[in-house]
């Protein structure tokens, strides 16, 4: 017996984020994961809030190449804005707190990117979410880089670590988007497609 929702249609997440993973299953949605390397690469053209779905698109495009049978594909991508410029992962230690020391204090946007394929069917969208951070000390950033080391975050953080408790003043929009995967939002668009 299983313990989702029955789906009509084998799914796929284009993911290994465990908190993506963590995040359908929470929502009781049966999938299999399956990913294939793509270089994050877009045009320098390309405005910021497009780039989260161009780069969604891209892996579930190269995971859809790689498979012997159809399936509903799911491939996220999610970025951290401040101002008008993407901050990814931090490249080490040094990075992820010279990462926190900017976002410090500040009001930063999280945009994730959602692309969805299901045989000739393509379909893509983003969620924005505001997060406003409380003043941090220089102490505190270090402390929360050493014991949780975000190396494999966008913005050198995750929500809900220690650093979200302590550093988060607020947020405007889904929290489930800053963790890398606005749930309800995807399974709105999924609903659609299980049924065709």
């Amino acid at each position: 017996m299983s313990n989702s929702l029955p789906n009509p249609k084998k799914i796929i997440l284009a993911s290994q984020s465990p908190r993506r993973q963590q995040l359908l299953q929470q929502a009781e949605v049966a999938f299999e994961v399956l990913t294939v390397h793509t270089e994050e690469l877009f045009p320098d053209t390309m405005p910021v809030a497009e780039v989260p779905a161009f780069l969604a698109m891209e892996k579930a495009r190269a995971v859809q190449e790689s498979l012997q049978e159809g399936a509903i594909i799911i491939a996220a991508d999610t970025v951290v804005v401040l101002g008008n410029r993407i901050i990814g992962k931090p490249a080490g230690e040094e990075e992820a707190v010279q990462t926190l020391l900017a976002l410090s204090g500040q009001t930063h946007t999280v945009i994730t990117g959602v692309a969805m394929l299901n045989g000739e069917a393509e379909h893509s969208f983003s969620d924005t979410t505001r997060v406003h951070f409380h003043p941090l000390t220089e102490e505190q950033i270090r402390f929360y880089v050493s014991k949780y080391q975000p190396y494999d975050k966008a913005g050198a953080y995750a929500i809900q670590e220690w650093i979200g408790v302590v550093g988060i003043k607020g947020i405007e929009g889904c929290f489930y988007n800053v963790m890398g995967l606005p749930v309800s939002l995807v399974l709105q668009h999924l609903q659609p497609w299980l049924h065709q």
